[in-house]
């Protein structure tokens, strides 16, 4: 639905001009032909937008978007897919946070397209998928070459990736029956088991981690800050920065029914669904619980019976909502769970 090289541009360069000028040709020339969205967002387009974001380190945010853009164009397209791609494509890209370079080193190094040709010389995108130019895949990528410049170490070539396999993983367990998002890659410690530091909003959480009260081995729990419980799903760069800055980045575990921004780094786990709001587990955790997040076995974990949980399910009773008025409070009540990308649509049509 973009042009080639257009999302890894300095927004300050000339070529970004340039390309907001043949962005409007293509655009023009779409709407001659009657190239439609439908015609282009098919599942093969979602299968290989996936693929891409894994190649190149992408945002968890990639996750939510492409749910919510399926179930807007009305292709199936599920948590476990992306889980499905994950363990077949590896991170080739040398990115920040947990890598080198920024998206700017990634564009001189030969963009996205780079990417996207060894994806599809190894049979990893689909080429005879559509385009906004009204060219395939294929037929856009045909004069890429096959394997990056050896005089760039921003991607790397196929026989060296960065990681093996993708590094957005879906996690599940009774903590995220509907399943989490986390970025497994580029942490020291894939598995941590410790006490459950609970916060009922990510400003509560931040004003701990500020005061010193939170140790290393602690697993920190900021919920209610779902698609409902927020309302919106706020991203939660400032605890996750605080993490960082008191040097615990590698020794402390974040859950979160809430998001993160691309920024983010260490042990964080959020799109925690069912989320808090609606009874989901991460509403059920106390104090002290024993939590396990474990990257390598794709598990979220409460380690208390399930006799106690059941037991603290009964108990629990939702909060008020933040707004019973106006648009959020209408946004609160329509929307869906995370884990179908928080549209508010569902059951509509």
């Amino acid at each position: 639905m973009s042009l080639p090289y257009s999302s890894t541009m300095a927004a300050e360069d000339a070529e970004k001009a340039d390309s907001a000028a043949e962005s409007a040709k293509v655009l023009v020339a779409a709407i001659r032909k009657q190239l439609l969205p439908s015609q282009i967002l098919t599942r093969k387009a979602f299968e290989n937008a996936i693929a891409v974001i894994m190649a190149v380190g992408g945002s968890t945010n990639a996750v939510l978007h492409l749910l919510a853009i399926s179930n807007a164009i009305g292709v199936e397209l599920s948590l476990d897919d992306f889980e499905t791609i994950r363990a077949k494509v590896p991170v080739l890209c040398d990115l920040k946070p947990s890598g080198k370079y920024v998206a700017t080193d990634l564009h001189k190094a030969g963009g996205i397209p780079q990417v996207m040709k060894m994806l599809l010389e190894r049979g990893l995108l689909h080429g005879d998928a559509l385009t906004i130019t009204g060219k395939t895949v294929a037929e856009l990528l045909a004069d890429i070459p096959a394997e990056p410049r050896a005089d760039q170490d921003v991607i790397r070539p196929w026989n060296n990736p960065l990681y093996a396999q993708g590094h957005l993983a879906i996690l599940k367990g009774n903590l995220a029956t509907e399943g989490a998002v986390a970025k497994i890659t580029g942490v020291k410690k894939p598995q941590i088991t410790g006490p459950a530091r609970v916060f009922e909003s990510e400003e509560t959480c931040l004003a701990a981690i500020l005061a010193g009260k939170i140790q290393a081995g602690d697993v920190i729990i900021i919920r209610y800050e779902g698609p409902k419980g927020g309302p919106g799903m706020r991203e939660m760069l400032a605890p996750t920065s605080a993490i960082i800055g008191a040097g615990l980045g590698d020794s402390v575990g974040l859950i979160t029914d809430g998001r993160f921004s691309g920024g983010t780094y260490g042990m964080v786990v959020g799109h925690v669904a069912p989320e808090a709001q609606v009874g989901g587990t991460i509403a059920l955790v106390n104090e002290g619980d024993s939590i396990t997040i474990d990257a390598n076995n794709r598990l979220l974990q409460l380690n208390i019976s399930e006799a106690e949980l059941e037991q603290r399910r009964a108990l629990w009773q939702p909060p008020k909502p933040r707004y019973t008025k106006g648009v959020l409070a209408k946004y609160a009540k329509l929307v869906s769970s995370s884990s179908v990308g928080a549209v508010t649509d569902l059951g509509l049509g």
